[in-house]
């Protein structure tokens, strides 16, 4: 009876709706650091902005009291938002955070010519993550000929630069083009699990697995810049936005767990925000599965200054922070 029950509720999230991702978005802790960083380095293109308060945001978000700025950027066709909070400021990020730790998130930016982004990253002054960009081995079939660079924003968020060999990735990255930094492939979070983290993406959210690789060798290594890194890596999408890449590390397994005591206004604090059409059957769902919610419920937002009406903010199984939208 317990299984037929838990395939019911599977089967009702599974019609939900979920048709992609809307924007990826951090906590900062000086917006007009981030957006000239963002604008002038990486030639995002700011959007929107705006400052707000209130019952709405203090009850999605789980912070009590909140005020915050907000400013949304855009990359071809994908979003990240950027938010500082004024009040309550949160703490700031472990200075000895490594790309192994369940907190981990990153979004991989893909660009034209490797060696002429990473210059403009070192005329920035940008820091490193990676060893040094590294261009994965030709017997990883999934992977190989990908060139990819691990670094970090002004708050120190990684951010991952990527470009795909012919005949891998997205056919869009592949367009002749003048511009260097094209958009948003993925956004990377680090999992303990992928059965545990497919049940709620694949299998809850509804999102579509597109591929997977086991990727090892001292260029994943100084890629991650983790010692003995063996990762599963599975790439999900949606219909729509940048997907969603879980890696899970086989080795070494002493990634720390994500702080239980995490709030939106700390600056580790990422959360993914997906498309559904009905926040509220998501929520319902969500809550028969016994998910964690950051949010009392679902939160109807001010019009004025928002492009969705109704949003839920919910864990996944590791505590990375997922927001539920509905237009």
């Amino acid at each position: 009876m317990l299984r037929r029950t838990l395939f019911a509720i599977l089967l009702l999230v599974g019609t939900l709706g979920t048709t992609g991702v809307d924007s990826i978005g951090m906590t900062v802790s000086d917006l007009d650091r981030s957006v000239e960083f963002y604008t002038k380095v990486l030639t995002f293109e700011k959007v929107s902005e705006f400052e707000t308060q209130g019952d709405a945001y203090e009850h999605l978000n789980g912070v009590f009291g909140l005020h915050f700025r907000r400013a949304r950027l855009r990359l071809g066709d994908e979003f990240i938002e950027l938010t500082e909070y004024l009040a309550p400021q949160g703490r700031p990020a472990p200075v000895d955070a490594r790309s192994n730790d369940r907190w981990f998130q990153h979004v991989a930016i893909i660009v034209s010519d490797m060696d002429r982004a990473y210059r403009v990253l070192r005329d920035n002054k940008v820091r490193h993550a990676s060893t040094s960009p590294q261009r994965l081995p030709d017997w990883n079939k999934n992977a190989g000929g990908i060139q990819a660079f691990y670094f970090r924003d002004p708050d120190g968020h990684p951010l991952e630069i990527l470009s795909f060999p012919e005949g891998k990735g997205n056919s869009k990255w592949h367009r002749p083009t003048d511009k260097l930094f094209l958009g948003i492939d993925h956004t990377a979070i680090v999992i303990s699990d992928t059965d545990a983290s497919l049940r709620f993406y694949r299998d809850v959210l509804g999102l579509q697995v597109a591929g997977e690789s086991e990727n090892y060798g001292i260029e994943q290594e100084r890629l991650n810049n983790v010692f003995g890194a063996r990762l599963h890596i599975t790439a999900l999408h949606g219909d729509s936005g940048p997907g969603i890449e879980f890696l899970e590390y086989l080795a070494p397994r002493d990634g720390r767990p994500f702080p239980s005591d995490e709030k939106a206004s700390d600056l580790i604090h990422w959360q993914t925000r997906l498309q559904v059409l009905s926040a509220a059957e998501a929520a319902k769902a969500l809550a028969q599965l016994k998910a964690a919610f950051i949010s009392t419920g679902v939160v109807e937002l001010p019009r004025a200054v928002e492009h969705i009406r109704q949003s839920v903010l919910v864990r996944d199984p590791d505590g990375h922070a997922v927001e539920l939208a509905e237009r």
